[in-house]
């Protein structure tokens, strides 16, 4: 697999997901409107289980009332609860996002660090938030390997992969580095509006004749 197979994806990917017209995932919209750093960790922590619909109204719901950590820390945990409710686990969520606004501004200036380390030392933030960050909220080089990226490219055959971690390891040998950014964005909505993970709609896929299919017992 070269950078021209992974290109052929791609556009393959693409290309359908144009006919289908499925919108881009929450946090690429919220990045879309503003790349702030502190809105795109932010609503990718709530992201996290969480619907795209829920994602985004009550990413912007927080924004109107924080634009800022330093606004963030200020706010009391149980309003920061009510406002991101029904995102899952609002609550741990919500005590998360406050201890991460007092670290950041104290340890940081208020600003987000752009370094992978400094990232995942934050409460809850693990390596997808902190790889989506990077990408969306720096412009910088990192694989984001979500439930999506992980299955779809088992799937295809492409890894052979236990979890997402495996399979970001994995694919920091065999993936061409121009495609670390846009590879989340296009196999996330590839996997909301194609390649779902239950029963896949095979029938729309441009990749069904040379797709293995592995794991999938039922699609459409």
């Amino acid at each position: 697999m070269d950078e021209k197979f992974f290109q052929q994806l791609f556009d393959s990917f693409s290309k359908t997901l144009e006919q289908v017209g499925h919108p881009l995932p929450s946090v690429s919209t919220v990045a879309a409107e503003n790349s702030d750093p502190y809105r795109v960790l932010v609503s990718t922590l709530l992201s996290l289980r969480t619907r795209d619909k829920v994602t985004l109204e009550r990413s912007k719901a927080l924004f109107g009332r924080a634009e800022n950590f330093t606004e963030l820390e200020g706010m009391d945990e149980s309003e920061i609860a009510d406002i991101i409710k029904p995102v899952a686990f609002y609550t741990r969520k919500a005590a998360d996002l406050k201890k991460i606004a007092h670290v950041i501004n104290t340890a940081y200036g208020g600003k987000v660090p752009s370094e992978m380390e400094a990232l995942m030392s934050l409460p809850g933030v693990g390596l997808k938030t902190a790889s989506l960050t990077l990408n969306l909220g720096f412009g910088i080089d990192a694989i984001c390997v979500d439930c999506h990226v992980h299955q779809i490219l088992n799937r295809l055959g492409i890894v052979d992969t236990k979890n997402a971690e495996e399979t970001e390891n994995e694919l920091r040998n065999i993936l061409p580095r121009r495609f670390w950014i846009p590879l989340n964005e296009v196999l996330v909505r590839y996997g909301q509006a194609v390649c779902t993970p239950v029963s896949p709609f095979c029938s729309k896929c441009s990749e069904t004749t040379r797709c293995p299919k592995k794991g999938v017992t039922r699609s459409r």
